[in-house]
């Protein structure tokens, strides 16, 4: 979508035109859901989250000043809501990680069922290995590759500093090449 295009939406958008805000969501809404679903874990906490954003989506767009990109500032939006819910389900104590199916793209190469089963097995390690990850780890990593947000951006929206945000997503890394090498082991 062209910039001026998407302007002209988020213009009818502040005057709370629905027609503009469901065409935001239209636009935006299935990558906005896979953010929530890299940081959250389970598919129902994120769409529970997807559509909370969007359903608050009228009464925060005014603060949107177009200093950065709208999906940008989109996307830290459901970033810090995401790490609030994060952070209330820690204080509740009831964090269960669990993992969809669906939670990073896949692209299979249709060459031969045996490459297509031997990548989906590697997918499905890295699945399983970013689900082991805690939630401190696993947050900094989704906002630095899923939301491609500077290392800046991700100690902003967390409330740390940014060498903090470098050790944990170096210490992140780390541990999935401990697990995906362990993980290969087990199959040798």
């Amino acid at each position: 979508m062209q910039t001026v295009e998407l302007e002209a939406i988020l213009r009818r958008a502040r005057l709370g035109e629905q027609a503009a805000l469901t065409e935001l969501h239209r636009l935006f809404a299935p990558r906005v859901l896979g953010l929530c679903r890299h940081m959250l874990g389970r598919v129902e906490f994120a769409e529970d989250a997807s559509n909370e954003i969007f359903l608050r989506l009228p009464q925060v767009i005014e603060s949107f000043d177009g200093s950065i990109p709208f999906e940008r500032w989109l996307f830290k939006i459901a970033g810090n809501h995401c790490i609030d819910l994060l952070r209330k389900r820690t204080r509740e104590q009831k964090l269960c990680v669990q993992t969809d199916v669906e939670a990073l793209p896949v692209a299979i190469s249709p060459t031969s069922p045996l490459n297509e089963l031997l990548h989906s097995e590697r997918v499905d390690a890295v699945r399983a290995a970013i689900e082991k990850l805690p939630p401190k780890y696993r947050a900094p990593l989704a906002l630095r590759y899923y939301s491609d947000l500077s290392y800046d951006e991700i100690a902003e929206q967390l409330g740390m500093k940014r060498p903090q945000v470098a050790t944990l997503i170096f210490r992140a890394k780390q541990e999935l090449r401990q697990s995906l090498a362990a993980y290969g082991e087990e199959k040798a």
